[in-house]
């Protein structure tokens, strides 16, 4: 499990870098985002899929995973009940938005889904299996579980609040981008980000081990890459993007 803990931090870690830097995970506003003619070549060769397509087939392993140990296996504590029942129910939320909610403007390639899909499906199982080891262990002595209750309850309600003001920019048919207006859009281009941190945090605060701490500061920092990335993309596009409009934090960064 330690070992596990410093790969997913890494790993998630390194992929914030790489936003920061330019490499970009080719999804949304980054789908073939500075394709060069080579590139792009090669990606005709590779499987294409829809926006919407992309997106169920990297939440729905994640959520069979955690519906699955909700559901069959034992719960040796309150603690690990809310964590299955947390991780069943953000993957289920971003399930239905893809479904109901977004608005999609490119699609996604095989080979990007299918690694995002994998790390999300291997944190649910290795998170779930982290909790089950703690059987017979003495509970920590500051218990966080009603204050990770709290962060991931807000966490997932402000992200989805936000996820709504995107999808209601763009009339049917529409795919470009505009500057969002709204909540805390009006303080940070990447809202959506912050409350996803928040929710995982959340989650780290009930479970409570080092695999789920190490997994929650690895998205952190990921999120905080793309969250940049995000910001110095709007301002390449539009020129009346306000510069008092931070990337992830309001007023801070």
């Amino acid at each position: 499990m330690a070992a596990m803990s410093v790969i997913s931090f890494t790993s998630l870690a390194s992929a914030g870098v790489s936003e920061l830097r330019g490499k970009h995970m080719q999804y949304s506003k980054f789908w073939n985002f500075n394709s060069s003619q080579k590139s792009a070549e090669k990606k005709q060769q590779i499987p294409q899929l829809s926006g919407r397509t992309g997106m169920l087939i990297l939440y729905a392993p994640a959520f069979l995973a955690a519906l699955s140990c909700l559901l069959f296996f034992p719960h040796h504590s309150t603690r690990h009940l809310l964590l299955s029942s947390a991780l069943t129910l953000h993957f289920l939320k971003r399930l239905l938005e893809v479904q109901f909610v977004h608005s999609y403007s490119g699609g996604m390639s095989i080979d990007t889904a299918i690694p995002i899909s994998l790390s999300y499906f291997l944190s649910t199982a290795t998170m779930i299996y982290g909790q089950n080891l703690t059987q017979g262990l003495p509970e920590p002595p500051i218990d966080l579980k009603e204050p990770g209750i709290l962060l991931f309850l807000i966490g997932i309600s402000g992200n989805f609040y936000h996820h709504c003001i995107l999808s209601k920019m763009r009339s049917k048919g529409d795919k470009e981008y505009k500057i969002p207006k709204g909540g805390l859009f009006e303080l940070v281009i990447c809202p959506h980000y912050f409350f996803e941190i928040m929710g995982f945090v959340g989650v780290s605060c009930i479970s409570q081990t080092l695999y789920a701490f190490s997994f929650a500061m690895g998205t952190a920092l990921y999120l905080t890459g793309r969250s940049c990335a995000t910001r110095k993309w709007y301002l390449s596009k539009f020129k009346e993007f306000p510069q008092t409009v931070k990337a992830l934090i309001p007023y801070v960064l």
